[in-house]
C-alpha cells in the first residue's frame, strides 16, 4: 500500500496541493460555513491500512484495536480531492506523530489558512481541532439557524 499511495500513478493522478484560491467555493456558497470556515484548506485524518510485515515487526503495526496496519495521514479540500498523503508508518504510531512528521517534513499549509482535525491531532496554528469534552450533535447541526 505504502508505493501504492506514495508513487505515480495515484500520487500524480488523484494528489493535488491546495490551490492559490482564497476561500473554496463550497465553503463561500454554504452559509452553515461562510465566513467561519473561510480561512479553512480542507480537513486532516489518519486512516488505518492493513498491513502484512515480517514477523519481527509485528508488534510496531499492532493498532489500538489489535489487528496489524499501517497508520497513513490524508488531507482533503472541500472539493473532495487529495492534497496530501503520507503513509508507510506503523499502526502503532498515533495521528498527532504523523502530523508531526508531515509538518517537519513536507505538508505546506500556506500562511493564514488551516486544515480541520480531530481530537486525534494537537492544536496548533494550522490545525483546527474541536474542544474537549464538548459533545457535538449532527441534530443540532442541521437545525441551525442560518442567516
Amino acid at each position: 500500500m505504502l508505493n501504492i499511495f506514495s508513487s505515480p500513478p495515484f500520487y500524480t493522478m488523484f494528489v493535488f496541493p491546495p490551490s492559490g484560491d482564497p476561500v473554496s467555493p463550497e465553503i463561500r456558497n454554504n452559509p452553515k460555513f461562510w465566513p467561519y470556515f473561510k480561512d479553512a484548506i480542507g480537513a486532516l485524518d489518519g486512516s488505518h491500512i492493513s498491513a502484512s510485515p515480517p514477523a519481527h515487526s509485528c508488534s510496531a503495526y499492532r493498532n489500538r484495536k489489535g489487528f496489524l496496519s499501517q497508520n497513513c495521514l490524508f488531507a482533503c479540500g472541500f472539493n473532495l480531492l487529495f492534497t496530501y498523503s503520507l503513509t508507510g508508518w506503523e499502526g502503532s504510531a498515533s495521528d498527532a506523530r504523523l502530523y508531526d512528521d508531515a509538518c517537519s517534513t513536507d505538508l505546506y499549509i500556506p500562511d493564514g489558512k488551516y486544515l480541520l482535525g480531530d481530537l486525534g491531532f494537537p492544536l496548533k496554528k494550522c490545525l483546527l481541532v474541536p474542544y474537549r469534552g464538548v459533545q457535538y450533535h449532527l441534530a443540532e447541526w442541521g437545525r441551525a439557524n442560518v442567516r
